[in-house]
């Protein structure tokens, strides 16, 4: 067809006016501008989401004959949306059972994977406890939540 198509427009101006076309149509894409090379074009700007961004390559190939369109229009990136709130499970308070060899020491290292966190059962046993050091075999000690 040479220059000019059966229009009497020249391909570059037929890429411009679908260009405006686009641009003026309401679709959520900013600054789109087309690359031309022969016959064939690069879109670029910026849309909304990729529905968008979709959505501008098949209108400009319905108005616009092309060898080949390469779509470079970038996507607008979102934020991630906030997390979810996730609900603790609720441990429930654990009763233990004192046995030969048993330390505070030994059941926070059982219960808790530190054994330094033996203060934190004895405070929650000083109703049956008065001193760490000194449990009894048959206590029933309070283990609270981690």
């Amino acid at each position: 067809m040479g220059l000019f198509d059966m229009f009497g427009k020249s391909f570059s101006a037929q890429v411009q006016d679908a260009v405006d076309k686009i641009s003026a149509s309401g679709l959520d894409v900013r600054g789109l501008r087309a690359d031309v090379d022969g016959k064939v074009v690069t879109l670029r700007g910026h849309a909304k989401d990729l529905a968008v961004k979709t959505r501008v390559m098949e209108e400009f190939n319905k108005l616009v004959d092309t060898d080949n369109t390469i779509n470079l229009i970038e996507v607008d990136e979102k934020p991630a949306p906030p997390p979810e709130p996730v609900e603790q499970p609720v441990e429930a308070e654990t009763i233990h059972e004192v046995i030969a060899g048993d330390t505070l020491s030994g059941i926070a290292k059982t219960y808790y994977g530190d054994a330094n966190l033996y203060m934190k059962i004895f405070e929650a046993n000083r109703d049956i406890l008065d001193d760490p050091n000194l449990i009894k075999v048959g206590q029933k000690l309070r283990i609270p939540p981690k």
